[in-house]
């Protein structure tokens, strides 16, 4: 017989091996009754994320981001142009969609250009703040950039990912946040560091697990520590704790991690060195005190009887975090049940206005420095945070884009097809970190230049400058608002002292 009539006999005995393992298999219903055709259903699922990212979604259709977003990105991190051409596809008559009052009269700009990435001196935009100047720690210091980097650990990211981020936020002049991971020697390539300690007290514990000055202090030796800030959630799984097995624990994480190799790590779902709001505030005062840096807090926003009571242990008592970072329940760099990722902690717009009026009742919404995450890596939504108040911005995703990510939804599996959030040497191969770091560098730019120049069309010539009367917001109904009454925001903290107290400090 010819070789074509063997491989189609070998193919036919293929298929019937197949239906005969479909019919006798009890797992899977369809297969059970749709043997060898049902196996396309379980592939169409697979390949699900793709056929819609590239195919059937429109340009602004696609969650947690779209097609124009991720072009943003992308054009942006490369250099290339990152216009947009024949106008906007978005529906301009959508319940919540934002909308700049621009002045008759714009600040001039330095300098024009046809969408290329990297524009400075344009772009250079740094915070309106101190970071730890109301409680006089030594190391206090003002951000020179307002965009940065927040928090990914090494561990849910490749080593290559850390430190094409590391290199990036040098390159920005960013900070760039450990998460909650440790330091890693992928974190030492030339960024300033944000130290996060979270409930595992990864970096920061000792042999039993206990916190530790000490191995705090070894960990950030040799290191560009700006910040440490206290983890007590976040925005993707507030309330949960998390696992590393054992298979994951590498000698690199773990020693990153000061903990065995080979050994399953737990992080629990609360810190246990404090349970109050006056230890928590003990425990931020004894790390600040051995370490001379700013120290914060971040979390996500469930209760607001949280945040009324440490504003008002802090007014009382004159001490406690310098910085305090509201995480949006949109927020998503952490893996997490459905429940949680969709239904647990507030969105950024809802939670953030519970803190600052928490702090702002007590006057101290001049001094503490805020900063927002939850997918706020975008011009619009950076913008409407700062009108609110946020004085820094976080991008996470956004990042991980600007390094390579597809958005592929794999993050959680280990198998990221482009070497961002895996730890497979298969996979973390093709990311090179020096043309990586270069592309995060691209988008922090780039960012911070459209945020600028959007400044500048508004009138004004800092993010933190912006009035919440120049924003307009569509409402339910159809008709446009102002972005404090759309937001429900308490209009009495957003003042002309408030302003003029950060145009002062910008001025100096």
């Amino acid at each position: 017989m010819s070789w074509w009539l063997w491989t189609l006999l070998a193919l036919a005995g293929l298929l019937v091996v197949i239906a005969i393992h479909d019919l006798t298999q009890t797992r899977h219903a369809i297969l059970r009754n749709f043997p060898v055709v049902g196996h396309f259903r379980y592939l169409l699922e697979r390949l699900g994320p793709e056929l819609r990212q590239y195919i059937v979604t429109d340009n602004d259709e696609e969650r947690p981001f779209s097609r124009d977003q991720r072009r943003w990105v992308y054009s942006n991190a490369k250099g290339e142009n990152s216009y947009f051409g024949f106008g906007t596809d978005n529906r301009l008559d959508a319940p919540g969609y934002p909308i700049f009052r621009h002045a008759p009269f714009p600040l001039g700009d330095d300098e024009t250009g046809a969408g290329v990435a990297h524009r400075e001196p344009l772009s250079d935009l740094a915070s309106a703040k101190v970071i730890g100047e109301r409680n006089g720690r030594p190391g206090a210091f003002r951000p020179a950039s307002i965009i940065n980097i927040s928090a990914m650990s090494f561990g849910s990211l490749s080593g290559p990912a850390v430190e094409a981020l590391n290199r990036g936020a040098s390159l920005a002049g960013c900070l760039h946040n450990t998460g909650e991971g440790g330091i890693s020697s992928h974190h030492r390539c030339g960024g300033d560091l944000v130290f996060q300690i979270g409930t595992g007290l990864f970096g920061a514990r000792d042999a039993d697990g206990r916190f530790s000055i000490d191995a705090l202090l070894e960990s950030m030796a040799d290191t560009q520590v700006k910040a440490i800030e206290v983890k007590l959630s976040q925005g993707a799984k507030p309330g949960l704790g998390g696992v590393l097995p054992a298979p994951k624990v590498t000698r690199e994480i773990a020693a990153a991690r000061g903990v065995p190799v080979g050994v399953t790590v737990h992080s629990p779902s609360r810190h246990v060195d404090f349970n109050d709001i006056a230890g928590l505030i003990d425990f931020v005062e004894r790390i600040a005190d051995a370490t001379g840096v700013p120290v914060g807090v971040k979390s996500a926003v469930g209760d607001p009887r949280f945040w009324d009571e440490l504003a008002a242990e802090m007014a009382t008592k004159d001490r406690g975090p310098d910085f305090v970072t509201v995480d949006g329940g949109e927020g998503g760099t952490g893996a997490a049940p459905l429940v949680f990722s969709d239904h647990v902690a507030l969105p950024f717009r809802d939670a953030f206005p519970v803190v600052f009026d928490a702090f702002a009742r007590r006057d101290l919404h001049h001094d503490v420095t805020f900063i927002g995450a939850g997918k706020l890596g975008f011009v619009p939504d950076a913008a409407i945070a700062m009108a609110m108040g946020v004085d820094l911005i976080n991008v996470g995703r956004e990042a991980m884009l600007a390094v390579g990510c597809i958005q592929a939804q794999k993050c959680h599996t280990g198998h990221c097809p482009t070497g961002v959030a895996t730890q497979s040497p298969r996979l973390t191969r093709g990311l090179d970190p020096t043309d990586k770091s270069v592309r995060a560098a691209g988008y922090i730019r780039s960012f911070r230049h459209d945020l600028r120049a959007l400044c500048h069309a508004m009138g004004v010539l800092h993010p933190s400058l912006i009035r919440l009367d120049q924003i307009a917001i569509r409402g339910a109904d159809g008709h446009l608002v102002d972005a404090g009454e759309a937001l429900r925001l308490d209009t009495r903290w957003y003042d002309d002292d408030r302003r003029n107290r950060l145009a002062a400090t910008l001025a100096d």
